[in-house]
Order: structure tokens, then C-alpha cells, then sequence
């Protein structure tokens, strides 16, 4: 669990958010273990801020690094057809990006994640059992990309 900051009641604050993938000095990347949505991963930053423009503009630039790293490995890894990013922060005001992969079969595709579902857990239990094979090799990817451009894990 990740003590960040004294902040009431944030999830952000008081637990990593999902698996841990890679975890530097002032972000984490983790797996968000949403189980509708395989493969959802975020960036977090580490200090309780809730907007970009609270952030340096040498942290805005890193993040967003960081955010364009996890998007180049899921589409080499898990080959999404489209890439939604996300930062929207409305139930947890604390800075975090979704890089979420989308497939023409998912729950509520094209609609954003947060949408109605349009189909059926059966209908898109294949997609999700398909993605989640490859996770694995994708958070071992991620986790080296993100060591060999942004410096060792704290993981």
C-alpha cells in the first residue's frame, strides 16, 4: 500500500490502485484488475494533486511520457484496435491517467468504458479471456520499457 499523503479518504493516496507494474519517484503504473474492462491500465502520480496544471511543466512532460509509453507497449502487445486515454479524476481528485485498450466487441464499444454495455458479459468473455493471456507478457514488457527509459522500479 502506498502512503502518499494525508488526504481524507483517497484510494489513490491510501492503496497502489491495482497491481503495481513499475513505480518511480514521482508515478506509478499499474494494472487496474477491472474485470470488464482487461487490460485497463493507469498512470498515477504519486503526490495528491488533482489536475496537469498543478504539475511543473517538467512533471507535465514526464507524465505524459509515461502515458505514451504504456500506450506504445499495449498496442504492440496487446493490439487493441483503438487506444482511449483518459484523466478525468470526477470520483477520485487525484491525478491518474486510463490508457484503455478497446476492441470493436467490448462491453460497450464505441461508446467510452463508462457507458451502458451494450453486450453481454458472454459476448465479450472471449475478448477479455483472449487479453488476459497476454497480460502477463504485457506488464513484463511495460515494466522493462518503463525501467530502460524512465530508471529502476521501485517494484
Amino acid at each position: 500500500m502506498t502512503k502518499n499523503s494525508t488526504q481524507p479518504s483517497c484510494v489513490l493516496c491510501e492503496t497502489d490502485g491495482g497491481l503495481v507494474i513499475w513505480s518511480g519517484p514521482t508515478c506509478r503504473v499499474i494494472d487496474a484488475n477491472d474485470p470488464n474492462h482487461t487490460g485497463l491500465t493507469r498512470v498515477v502520480w504519486s503526490a495528491h494533486i488533482a489536475e496537469m496544471t498543478d504539475l511543473t511543466t517538467e512533471h507535465q512532460l514526464f507524465i505524459m511520457q509515461v502515458v505514451l509509453t504504456v500506450e506504445k507497449v499495449m498496442r504492440e502487445h496487446l493490439n487493441p484496435l483503438k487506444i482511449n486515454l483518459a484523466s478525468l479524476g470526477n470520483f477520485v481528485s487525484h491525478l491518474h491517467w486510463h490508457v484503455i485498450p478497446r476492441w470493436a466487441n467490448d462491453a460497450s464499444f464505441p461508446d467510452s468504458i463508462w457507458s451502458l454495455a451494450t453486450r453481454t458479459t458472454d459476448q465479450t468473455a472471449a475478448r477479455r479471456s483472449a487479453t488476459g493471456a497476454l497480460l502477463p507478457t504485457y506488464h513484463d514488457r511495460l515494466r522493462e520499457k518503463l525501467t530502460s527509459d524512465f530508471g529502476d522500479s521501485k517494484v
